[in-house]
């Protein structure tokens, strides 16, 4: 078998040619990084906001909260059913939201649709690590909100003291910022939700009604109470079941993610071969030595394999070192469900990982083979001879 230090050796020589194929293949595994790194970023969000023991409740026949409204009267009903848990005060956890979804001016100036929740007490607690890190939280009746500190660092008008004008009497005065554990509730702005009927015209109705059973045998009940009776009209569904078809939303973004990576993966390929066709012919005389000092053809193969390998691991290994800092930002994509934009924080999780390894071994071995199988067929006699 031909040593590894063979291989290095070469590369080193000719670094200038290693050099350049690294930097191309490790961008070609950075921009596909960061594609996927997106979709699993949108899908840890929605992923993190479903509870086992949460339902939403949506108008029946309705997929989503924009088009799941019904009257405020029904939803007092359903916030005092038997089975709904209680806090440690004793307010049970469930509460009325509504949605408005409004168009807003980005700090660069260009525009973005937003989700504003009209939310009452409960919904803090509906949330997954709900919590206040800057400013403070909106009192009720006050025409105040709070946004979500992914949201505030694009969003114009959203710091601490600022105000956030939709429309012409839609205004909210922004007392504090909060985060939600990663979840979809860190792409909207919260307000009273008395406030927000009052702005949008739409008193004694609501988007929707979150709540949280007690127990499971509760929450089988919950479900089937609301289900199944005709004075509601209306459908109870698993928030883990709702969050993951609006998950479905990233399906586009994968398909996308994962053709560009097909596609910038060829590329790569041609190139690495391209490098190892060159680095073929110029060491016609020493794969005819090698040959001659009775290395088999597979031990040739396999060096050539090995070495290809070695330079697409090395632009690998840079890809995803340039993908670190991402994970320190926030990226802004869009829900195909609401239109309304969703901030998300880069991942850097087991798709990534897998993405950057399936694409490194690809580059390595196909844009390696051809170059391989050309060196071992070459004559010995007339590789020797070779000036």
């Amino acid at each position: 078998m031909i040593p590894i230090k063979y291989n290095l050796r070469n590369l080193r020589v000719r670094w200038k040619t290693t050099l350049l194929t690294t930097i191309a293949t490790g961008l070609v595994v950075w921009s596909s990084c960061i594609l996927f790194g997106m979709v699993e970023g949108l899908q840890y969000s929605l992923t993190i906001s479903g509870d086992p023991l949460d339902l939403i409740v949506l108008r029946k026949g309705s997929s989503n909260e924009t088009g799941g409204g019904f009257t405020s009267d029904k939803a007092d009903d359903l916030l005092n059913l038997p089975g709904i848990a209680r806090d440690d005060q004793g307010h049970p956890l469930a509460a009325k939201e509504l949605l408005n979804i409004p168009l807003a001016e980005r700090k660069n100036g260009t525009r973005t649709i937003i989700i504003i929740r009209g939310v009452q007490r409960a919904s803090r607690k509906l949330r997954p690590d709900f919590k206040i890190v800057a400013g403070n939280d909106f009192e009720e009746g006050k025409g105040e909100c709070i946004v979500s500190r992914n949201l505030a660092r694009s969003l114009k008008g959203a710091h601490i003291g600022g105000r956030l004008r939709y429309g012409d009497k839609e205004e909210y005065q922004v007392v504090g910022l909060f985060t939600a554990g990663g979840s979809a509730a860190e792409s909207e702005v919260w307000a009273d939700l008395k406030d927000v009927e009052k702005n949008t015209g739409r008193d004694g109705s609501v988007s929707s009604v979150q709540l949280r059973a007690a127990t499971p045998d509760d929450y089988a009940r919950l479900r089937q109470t609301i289900d199944a009776d005709t004075q509601f009209k209306l459908s109870a569904i698993p928030e883990s079941v709702y969050f993951e078809s609006q998950s479905r939303s990233g399906a586009f973004m994968k398909v996308m993610g994962t053709l560009i990576a097909v596609l910038l993966t060829f590329g790569a390929m041609f190139a690495s071969a391209n490098t190892m066709f060159a680095a073929v012919k110029s060491r016609t005389r020493e794969i005819g030595t090698m040959r001659a000092l009775g290395f088999s053809q597979f031990d040739v193969l396999i060096s050539f394999l090995s070495e290809s390998l070695i330079l697409c691991t090395l632009g690998g290994a840079l890809g995803l070192l340039a993908t670190l800092p991402l994970s320190a930002l926030t990226l802004e994509t869009s829900n195909f469900n609401t239109f309304a934009a969703v901030t998300i924080s880069f991942r850097f999780g087991p798709l990534v990982m897998a993405v950057a390894l399936t694409m490194t071994l690809a580059m390595g071995l196909f844009g390696g083979m051809f170059p391989a199988i050309r060196a071992v067929r070459l004559n010995v006699i007339a590789a020797l001879r070779e000036l």
